[in-house]
């Protein structure tokens, strides 16, 4: 994204092609957005990647939901920030860990509610911090 006011219309164009981007699980679009110093945090599961790390993190993701797709539901945009809550399905495909809990594959499609906290600079994504229902998607799996 150019240097426009990054307010409004840009932001929203520019967070419409990130989402999309996700929905295609396509890493280059998505690395392309990011600063150079991101930090991706997924503060439910206790994750965090920054810089060049994010691309293997997110491939990751990619790699265990193989479908994972993301809803919109609310969009907050103000300068430079973009909140946004979503709804998540995907097929369980690979084992899940969280921490001591282990749930194998179950080949079941589970859905989940979140929400991300997603800050600009100069036209650039520099932080993803995700807040999501862990406890729904622990349940969900046969581990809560």
């Amino acid at each position: 994204m150019s240097a426009p006011d990054r307010t409004g219309a840009d932001l929203k164009a520019a967070i419409d092609r990130y989402n999309e981007a996700w929905n295609a699980q396509d890493l280059d679009t998505i690395m392309s957005m990011h600063a150079p110093d991101m930090v991706f945090e997924n503060h439910t599961a206790h994750e965090r990647a920054e810089g060049e790390d994010v691309r293997a993190h997110i491939a990751g993701i990619f790699d265990g939901w193989p479908d994972l797709v993301f809803e919109p539901r609310r969009l907050y945009i103000r300068e430079d920030l973009v909140v946004q809550e979503w709804t998540a399905s995907a097929t369980q495909t690979r084992e899940l860990r969280r921490g001591e809990l282990v749930s194998p594959a179950s080949g079941k499609r589970i859905e989940w509610v979140g929400m991300d906290v997603i800050p600009f600079e100069n036209g650039l994504i520099k932080r993803k911090d995700v807040y999501s229902d862990s406890v729904g998607i622990l349940q969900q799996v046969g581990l809560l």
